[in-house]
């Protein structure tokens, strides 16, 4: 996935215990304020589950950001969202949006929908409509046969009257109280090198052929649909190796490395989006996205280094954090470590950067949502407080900071201006999807 990416991360993931699978791409914002909560003037930052490697010892690190360097944060131009239809509240059991309440929204001709943000979703749409015919929506809002109508007409529906096709094949519906709360991720780009030259120093490994995935389910009904990844020791199934491992040697001398980055603070971040690009030395640049996932939990780092009293206002951004981590080195690695999830890469030589549908994600159109509660593939129109995040998306990619209803991540694509967008990117507003037209008449009279 991934697409896996990420990039507004401030949120207060809880790692779950045990070895247990967590979601396969951990790019989750990098500001932002977890769902619930009110966002303040500061957002909290919960950190991305990538890892650190070791710091270069040698050489000059090459300039972090080589397509121009860091921009400021994108301030955002306020807006006023719309306000969320009367909804009664969610059951505390609700795992699914169909056990969650789903509520008639507006109908869609009325809503602010510019002429470019729809022709851009009816295009992405378009791309990766076919695969709803297949997959099971774990939502449990729709049929695979419910899409069916839609993306035979997507393909060549005139683009021009690309808001008229939304308007004449969906309906759009209010998952819960509808209140969503939105990040933002890109496709970042940092140098790197295919071999390890001075200056660079940090490996980014391939997925190793010892790391072993097994299916509990196999073991034990009531365990279906729950994985664990691990190696096997002896005759024992153990854990596979954690960061800390990782980054004092464990798979140093195995030819894992597919490639060497200059600096270990871009590559976590580059980790957290799940892909990305390097500008390799010689101006070329080489695309990696997400292999694997050594299974063990994640934790966000922001929440500790919040809850530390680490960051100060105003440094709760994708730029002050990385600021903080190339100032404190010793002690950003060592909370880095308190995170003992890992990901690995390999290299992609089609489009990409691919979201979690393993369809290439559109910038300023793709976002990433909870399958559970938004059926993947499925248009989204978001009504926020700050205007960049408006208008109609399509859920396109996961994240494993994307838990729950009404949460998001927007995709702004690659390049320091969608880095500078992403990395402050933290929305409060009202979500909609858009389902096939009739289903919440279906789902209603069953």
């Amino acid at each position: 996935m991934r697409a896996w990416g990420l990039v507004a991360l401030a949120l207060a993931l809880s790692a779950c215990s045990g070895t247990l699978l967590p979601p396969p791409v951990e790019r989750g914002p990098v500001t932002g304020t977890p769902p619930g909560q009110a966002p303040t003037s500061t957002p909290p930052v919960a950190s991305p589950s990538g890892t650190i490697p070791p710091i270069p010892r040698s050489g000059t690190i090459p300039p972090a950001a080589p397509s121009g360097g860091d921009l400021p944060v994108r301030q955002p131009t306020p807006s006023t969202p719309m306000p969320a239809a009367p909804a009664a509240p969610a059951p505390a059991d609700a795992t699914t949006a169909a056990t969650s309440g789903v509520t008639a929204g507006p109908p869609i001709a009325s809503l602010p929908i510019a002429d470019a943000a729809a022709e851009r979703a009816l295009a992405a749409y378009r791309l990766s409509c076919r695969s709803l015919a297949t997959r099971t929506d774990q939502s449990g809002l729709t049929r695979n046969a419910d899409w069916s109508g839609s993306c035979e007409a997507a393909q060549n529906w005139p683009v021009r009257d690309a808001r008229g096709f939304f308007e004449r094949y969906f309906e759009a519906v209010q998952i819960a109280d509808g209140r969503a709360f939105a990040t933002g991720y890109y496709e970042p780009e940092i140098a790197g090198s295919r071999q390890r030259r001075s200056g660079y120093d940090v490996p980014v490994y391939g997925k190793p052929d010892d790391l072993i995935e097994a299916d509990l389910g196999l073991f034990a009904d009531d365990l279906a649909g729950r994985k664990v990844r691990g190696r096997v020791e002896g005759q024992a199934f153990v854990p596979y190796y954690d960061r800390t491992a990782i980054e004092d040697g464990a798979l140093a001398g195995r030819g894992l490395e597919i490639a060497w980055a200059a600096d270990p603070v871009e590559l976590f971040f580059l980790q957290i989006q799940g892909s990305g690009r390097l500008r390799l030395p010689d101006g070329g640049v080489m695309r990696i996205g997400y292999a694997g996932q050594n299974g063990r939990a994640y934790t966000g780092i922001g929440a500790l280094m919040r809850e530390r009293g680490l960051l100060a206002p105003g440094q709760a951004s994708m730029q002050g954090i990385m600021a903080w981590l190339r100032a404190n080195p010793e002690q950003g690695r060592a909370i880095m470590r308190e995170n003992k999830s890992w990901v690995f890469f390999r290299e992609l030589t089609g489009p990409g950067p691919l979201g979690a549908m393993g369809y290439p994600v559109t910038a300023e159109t793709s976002v990433a949502a909870d399958p559970r509660f938004v059926p993947l593939g499925a248009p989204v129109f978001l009504s926020m407080d700050r205007s960049d995040a408006n208008g109609l998306w399509v859920a396109q990619d996961t994240g494993g900071a994307i838990k729950g209803a009404n949460r998001f991540d927007t995709f702004w694509g690659a390049g320091p201006e969608a880095r500078a967008t992403a990395g402050g990117m933290s929305a409060s507003g009202t979500a909609f999807v858009l389902l096939p037209a009739g289903t919440l008449a279906r789902l209603r009279s069953q």
